[in-house]
């Protein structure tokens, strides 16, 4: 089908990591005035995050006790993923399953070529073939548009930041030009809150970007809106055990879980309410 760009949104995301671009410029420069010991900290983070890039696959499955699956063992999933993937332009990802009852899915992995798309059992069974559809051609979307790379390096410099603020007071007192190192901290403190705002920010971008890349690949806006209904509906009715359980995963899931005021202020996903109006607004447009 034929695609139209939707330059607003691009705009927004363009600002969005141009104004992180310019925290993190002065971040930086708040760094080089106190190189000393935080420099290891620093090289240790980077490294860890290095590591956190190269094997978010296998990490983010891990979190989530899923399984890659053959096959043999899913074999409509596989082919359903691997249709679905042929008409993004996308090599075959891994395909997994997480053994949950909650109805979700997630993508993972720095570039398409070791990408992988997870669902749960719940959704699989909460879904029709048209919402499935719907659901994992938004998260291939996520692997065509490089989002978890895009997201792992914004968040860089917000998790130095971060742990400065919270292990900042061992690097003693003042740095080796006498100023108290409290400064830093202060400004790291400023920095990981700005930048968690922006963060969140621009992963609500990206999901618009990426259900808008779910009705290009499938032309069926609609599917992914009815999907949207059903997992947001479903979620309310997980026990909170599973919750709890979960809740560091919210930023891969399609539907975040959201719980209490701080949950959606912060949340890294729009309402769920303003995805399927604008699915809507999609259809209506393919449909002239």
């Amino acid at each position: 089908m034929e695609w139209q760009t939707d330059w607003g949104l691009r705009f927004r995301m363009g600002f969005t990591m141009f104004l992180l671009f310019a925290l993190y410029l002065v971040f930086v420069g708040v760094l080089a005035a106190y190189f000393g010991n935080v420099l290891f900290a620093v090289v240790m983070l980077g490294a860890f995050s290095i590591v956190q890039y190269f094997f978010s696959d296998k990490l983010a499955l891990r979190a989530m006790g899923a399984e890659t699956v053959s096959e043999s063992e899913y074999p409509e999933l596989h082919a359903r993923i691997g249709r679905l993937a042929q008409q993004a332009d996308l090599p075959k990802p891994t395909v997994a399953v997480a053994d949950d009852r909650t109805p979700n899915a997630f993508a993972t992995g720095r570039s398409p070529s070791n990408a992988a798309v997870c669902v749960t059992t719940g959704v699989l069974r909460t879904l029709d073939d048209d919402e499935l559809d719907g659901v994992l051609a938004h998260e291939l979307a996520h692997v065509k548009n490089r989002d978890v790379a895009v997201m792992t390096i914004a968040s860089f410099l917000s998790t130095i930041a971060f742990f400065i603020v919270r292990w900042g007071w061992l690097f003693g007192g003042r740095n080796r030009n006498g100023a108290p190192l409290i400064v830093a901290i202060v400004v790291s403190l400023l920095v990981w809150v700005i930048s968690f705002l922006l963060i969140r920010a621009l992963s609500r971008y990206r999901e618009y970007s990426a259900d808008r890349g779910a009705a290009m690949i499938t032309g069926n806006p609609s599917a992914l809106a009815t999907a949207l209904m059903k997992i947001s509906g479903r979620m309310e009715q997980v026990p909170e055990e599973d919750l709890r359980e979960q809740a560091d995963m919210n930023a891969f899931f399609i539907i975040p879980i959201q719980k209490g005021f701080i949950g959606r202020i912060a949340s890294t996903h729009p309402p769920t309410e303003q995805r399927i109006e604008k699915l809507r607004e999609l259809e209506r447009e393919m449909e002239q």
